[in-house]
């Protein structure tokens, strides 16, 4: 036979799920922290290079998106608003789309 409970009881009860990890609650949680630390650790130790290693060239002509999204600290659909307002030029090598570093000079420069 199956109890009718009332809603508002149901939803005042706090209930629990169990985790099924073979570590107690407490223990397990304190291991996720230490884990997303280390990762947040590990990518803040590891800068976002743009140097380009070709002889004769002494800078890189053609960035990619994420680089300069990396450059500006913004995201890709801001990336594409500026492409659309005309702020950023895009040049499209077969699929690729890359952006003139001068381009990305008069921007940073605020022309």
């Amino acid at each position: 036979m199956v109890k009718k409970v009332k809603m508002d009881k149901v939803k005042n009860e706090k209930q629990l799920m169990p985790l099924l990890v073979p570590y107690e609650p407490e223990e397990f949680w304190q291991r996720i922290r230490e884990i997303v630390s280390e990762e947040i650790n590990r990518l803040n130790k590891t800068p976002v290079t743009t140097e380009y290693t070709v002889p004769g060239l002494t800078y890189k002509p053609l960035y990619k998106i994420e680089e300069v999204c990396a450059i500006f600290m913004i995201s890709k659909p801001t990336v594409y608003e500026w492409i659309k307002a005309d702020i950023l030029r895009p040049f499209k090598v077969q699929s690729r789309v890359f952006f003139l570093w001068e381009d990305i000079q008069q921007l940073i420069k605020g022309k």
